[in-house]
Order: C-alpha cells, then sequence, then structure tokens
C-alpha cells in the first residue's frame, strides 16, 4: 500500500492543536493544571476521583470486592471526574496526580495523607494494605505481579493504539489499524492460554491481577470496547470467554463497574458512591427519572 502524499515529519514538531482527533479538545503536550479547582472530601478513609473508563473500574472493583470481603476500612467516596470536561486538568486533580489521568486515590487513614495514581499502584496499595488479593510470597505472588505488569505495559496497544485508530482517528490508516489489531490478537492469545492453565491469571485464587486485565480485556472480550469485537473474532478466545462471565458475574464487581459511569443505561450508572446504599437509591432514581 502507498500513500498519494505521503507524510514527511519535519526537523522540529510543533503542535496543530486542531489535528487531535476525536480527544483534541483534552490532548496536549505540556503538562500542569489549566484551572484552579479544589477537590471535594467525603467522610471516608479512601477519597478516589475517577470515571468508569477501564482504568477507573479497576479501582472501585477493587474497594467492593474489599468491601464484600468483610474489610470495613475500604469504605470510600468516589467523585466524578469527567475528563471530556478537563477536570484532570484543575489544580487539585494534579496535586494528587500529576499525570492528569484517571484514577486518582487519597488515603487518609493515617496520620498524614498519601496521593496514590497509577490504577496498577493503586490496586497494590489497596491489596498490601488490607492483605487481601495478593498473595503473600513466592511463585504466586510473582505470578500475580507478572500478571499486573502485563496489563499495564500491554493495554496502550489496546486503548491508544487498536482503540484509537480503530475508533476515533479522524482518518483510518490501513497500516496503523493492521499492525495494533495484530498486537491485541497476540495479547488474547496470551490470556487464552494462560487461562487454559489455571482458572485465574496467578492461578487457582481470583487476585488483582484479574481485577486489573477484566474491565479492558473483558469488555474487549463482550463487544463493548471500541466495536472491535467482530473485527477481532474475539468469540474464538473461550477461556478469555469462560474467565470474563465468571468475574463479571461477581456482585463485588457488577457494582464497581457502575460506579462513576455517566453513560448508558441509567440502571448501571452510579455518578458518584458516598454509601453502599447508593447503589439502590441513586440508581433507581435515575431509572424513575428516564422513565
Amino acid at each position: 500500500m502507498s500513500d498519494s502524499a505521503p507524510y514527511i515529519p519535519p526537523k522540529i514538531w510543533t503542535w496543530n492543536q486542531p489535528n487531535g482527533g476525536h480527544f483534541a479538545n483534552i490532548n496536549r503536550p505540556i503538562a500542569g493544571p489549566t484551572h484552579e479547582k479544589d477537590l471535594p472530601v467525603g467522610r471516608h478513609p479512601l477519597q478516589l476521583y475517577s470515571l468508569a473508563t477501564p482504568n477507573g473500574v479497576k479501582v472501585t472493583v477493587m474497594l467492593e470486592e474489599l468491601l464484600a470481603d468483610g474489610h470495613s476500612g475500604a469504605e470510600y467516596d468516589a467523585w466524578l471526574i469527567r475528563i471530556s470536561d478537563g477536570d484532570q486538568f484543575g489544580s487539585g486533580f494534579v496535586d494528587v496526580n500529576p499525570n492528569s489521568k484517571i484514577p486518582a486515590l487519597v488515603d487518609r487513614s493515617g496520620p498524614s495523607s498519601i496521593r496514590v495514581f497509577e490504577s496498577g499502584a493503586i490496586l497494590l496499595h489497596l491489596a498490601e494494605k488490607f492483605g487481601a488479593f495478593l498473595p503473600e510470597a513466592g511463585g504466586a505472588r510473582a505470578e500475580c505481579l507478572s500478571w499486573l505488569f502485563w496489563q499495564m505495559g500491554s493495554a496502550p496497544y489496546l486503548g491508544g493504539g487498536f482503540g484509537h485508530f480503530f475508533a476515533y482517528a479522524p482518518t483510518k490508516i490501513e497500516y496503523a489499524i493492521d499492525r495494533y489489531a495484530m498486537e491485541v490478537k497476540r495479547q488474547l492469545d496470551v490470556l487464552d492460554r494462560r487461562l487454559g492453565e489455571s482458572p485465574y491469571l496467578a492461578g487457582g485464587e481470583y487476585t488483582i491481577a484479574d481485577i486489573a486485565v477484566w474491565p479492558w480485556y473483558g469488555a474487549l472480550a463482550k463487544g463493548q470496547l471500541y466495536g472491535g469485537g467482530e473485527f477481532l473474532q474475539v468469540q474464538e478466545y473461550l477461556n478469555v470467554q469462560r474467565w470474563t462471565d465468571e468475574i463479571g458475574a461477581r456482585p463485588a464487581v457488577r457494582r464497581g463497574r457502575m460506579v462513576n459511569r455517566a453513560w448508558g443505561e441509567p440502571a448501571e450508572q452510579l455518578h458518584e458512591r458516598h454509601d453502599a446504599s447508593d447503589f439502590e437509591l441513586k440508581t433507581q432514581d435515575k431509572v424513575a427519572a428516564a422513565q
């Protein structure tokens, strides 16, 4: 394949703001806040600032799993960060996460507040804090952490790579879509082979590795990510499908997936979560308003 007018990179790159595609209004080549805005603080020890993208869902699922497991100290307030509106560039959010990405967590349970950003780091912080969903030592722990970091390294190829060029880029580029589709298919095969060996990624136990991977690759397996399910023939990965269904049926996962969700069916949305009763009360309000 050859282009009629091939792109030749200039000697020095310059920012062409309108050439940003679907997310041109929030993408920029510099860091730091764009406006002053303090973050709200609720009554619980853990304050989460997030949105129900796959990276955000990781943390809300983890928190709901901890609560279901009896860890009352995992009670949390989840505040909605609307990234399309640029909330992540407010001064308060940047203080918590200088990288201006969701999710961001503030742990106020100790004598001084601790900020934790990057979803994998948040999962690890919570697992170690509560001694849950992470094997204590040995090969099982190493396996769990290996799959956790596999997800952190692999998902950008799925999201910023395949997802961007397949669903969001202003023009369809065959080479880019083909390149990233090949890589995502390879990743699905990696997962499928592993899940043919054991029920969960780290072995026989459900861990933060599964909690990290499921929001991305489980959604992909069910055709809920970028509309690329048929294109990638995701139904062929039978072990991934089995694992996706089993995790998706967990009550804590179903709750966690709703938190900070501001799209889709009203009954599946919970914009903010400040108490366990919010799942029933606030979602009922949304359903009634939609009728």
